[in-house]
């Protein structure tokens, strides 16, 4: 089963977030972040924040692996939001994996509606006692800054034919054949935060059936 669509429409949840977790959304999506963009595939349980910067440590089962395939602009700032973008998207995971709706690493990198919305993502998890389990891939970054007002856009793709629901109480894990609904474009809204030094997201919008995102 794929972790996000399937579980939500299993559980008929009409409105949530868009990656791993985040804001308002089109379909069922969630929103869902290293300090580094790679094109490498990255397994847990490493961690991807340093405490040298007070980001909060991620910390993630051997059983969850990801794919940033966004390699670097070049762009400070660009550069910059692609690493904070790929450190939210894992810290909505641990917050999932710890069953813990407020987990402090997510609310790091999210605030207002976008925040609001992932919690009620992680809480749905935490209700019916279920986990992720899986590979994730995401692809096709496009981000633009504005350095005027410190804010910024990013867009990109996420492929969840080989992520899966857990779950907890009785380790089953629900695989379903990869279709459209695996692939899932997202769209978020971004602010520097001058104080954390990092790039907060405030609105993440997604949409399942992608045909942007169709391999």
């Amino acid at each position: 089963m794929n972790r996000r669509t399937a579980f939500l429409t299993t559980l008929a949840v009409t409105t949530f977030l868009t990656l791993t977790a985040c804001g308002t959304e089109d379909t069922d999506e969630s929103a869902k972040g290293s300090d580094k963009a790679t094109g490498s595939t990255e397994s847990a349980p490493a961690s991807s924040a340093t405490a040298s910067d007070a980001r909060p440590a991620i910390e993630l089962p051997a059983d969850l692996s990801y794919t940033f395939d966004w390699p670097k602009t070049g762009d400070r700032e660009k550069d910059a939001v692609l690493a904070d973008s790929e450190q939210s998207i894992k810290a909505v995971d641990q917050a999932i994996v710890n069953q813990n709706a407020l987990d402090k690493a997510y609310l790091y990198y999210y605030e207002g509606e976008a925040a609001a919305t992932t919690e009620k993502f992680v809480q749905n998890y935490v209700d019916h006692k279920a986990g992720i389990t899986g590979f994730y891939r995401f692809y096709a970054p496009e981000v633009n800054v504005d350095d005027k007002d410190g804010t910024a856009s990013f867009s990109y793709c996420e492929d969840q034919g080989k992520a899966y629901v857990k779950y907890l109480e009785t380790d089953k894990i629900e695989e379903t054949e990869v279709t459209a609904m695996s692939y899932v474009s997202y769209h978020t809204s971004l602010r520097r935060d001058e104080g954390k030094g990092v790039w907060v997201i405030q609105e993440i919008v997604s949409q399942s059936r992608s045909e942007k995102c169709q391999p």
